[in-house]
């Protein structure tokens, strides 16, 4: 269990570090997304064979619909997130991101037949208090047109909660299973879109962008998605609830300590409302 908790932290320091190295990476958000889905598919799929985890085509086959479904959510997830990091502080986009759940919230009594309970619908109100008080922060002083990343990274939020309901409908897959086919649809599906707008960019390939993105596709998506699937077998729904809170926690501060990121007075009420709200939920239902 100490083992478990331990690679769970670890995960949700390196997931909350990934909009520190997206930051620096020239290529478009797509070109980013693509290149993860790719590295990040093939590296799990070398480690489930190496493990002798074997992938059975069949359960694959049965679950192929939700799968497509999910997987081209990610990819779109994730090019809303890495423009939403472009266009607002790492800490807004992070904060905005975690609305996602809320969604879930909302759209479970609709997609999943679940009833919406007193701490759902309490969780739903703070929470759109919390993004009320962050979008009223307006234009940053930096010149930085905040509320545009804010639209991008509640629309991440968004696909990231489709991503979330369709996975309840899969059936028989392991986490590495899953995960490994998501992450190659997710490249796959926005490959199309990257290849169209390739001529239209001219960004310089150095090794410094190579090994940029080398660390995302593998550290913050192939090791990451192990990591957090194989601890998640072994903790209770409340450790992980918990636990989650660690990635936007270690994004507003990396942001702040690496980037010389500040929340505002309203941006910093907003988001203990917005993830209190996500914490209270999640905490409440694990219970």
């Amino acid at each position: 269990m100490r083992g478990a908790k331990l690679r769970f932290i670890i995960t949700m320091l390196v997931f909350g570090s990934i909009g520190l190295f997206v930051k620096y990476i020239p290529f478009t958000s797509a070109q980013i997304a693509c290149t993860r889905g790719l590295i990040g598919s093939l590296f799990l799929l070398l480690i489930g064979g190496g493990i002798k985890r074997e992938f059975s085509y069949q359960r694959i086959r049965k679950n192929l619909g939700y799968l497509l479904l999910s997987g081209i959510a990610i990819g779109i997830n994730w090019i809303l997130l890495f423009e939403s990091y472009r266009y607002t502080s790492v800490s807004n986009a992070t904060i905005c991101y975690y609305f996602a759940p809320v969604f879930v919230v909302f759209l479970s009594p609709y997609v999943l037949k679940e009833q919406l309970k007193k701490e759902h619908v309490i969780s739903i109100v703070f929470a759109m208090l919390g993004l009320v008080c962050i979008m009223g922060n307006g234009i940053s002083q930096s010149g930085q047109n905040d509320l545009l990343g804010i639209a991008l990274g509640i629309g991440a939020a968004a696909f990231y909660a489709i991503v979330i309901l369709s996975n309840k409908f899969l059936h028989g897959l392991g986490g590495m299973e899953s995960s490994c086919v998501q992450l190659f649809v997710a490249a796959i599906a926005i490959l199309p879109y990257v290849w169209a707008s390739w001529e239209k960019t001219s960004v310089e390939v150095t090794g410094k962008t190579l090994l940029l993105l080398g660390i995302v596709g593998v550290v913050h998506t192939g090791i990451a998605y192990y990591l957090y699937f194989t601890s998640m077998q072994r903790l209770k729904a409340q450790t992980i609830a918990t636990y989650s809170y660690i990635d936007p926690i270690a994004a507003i501060i990396l942001s702040a300590g690496l980037l010389g990121e500040r929340l505002t007075l309203p941006q910093a009420v907003g988001a203990v409302l917005v993830l209190g709200a996500t914490f209270y939920n999640e905490y409440t239902s694990a219970r």
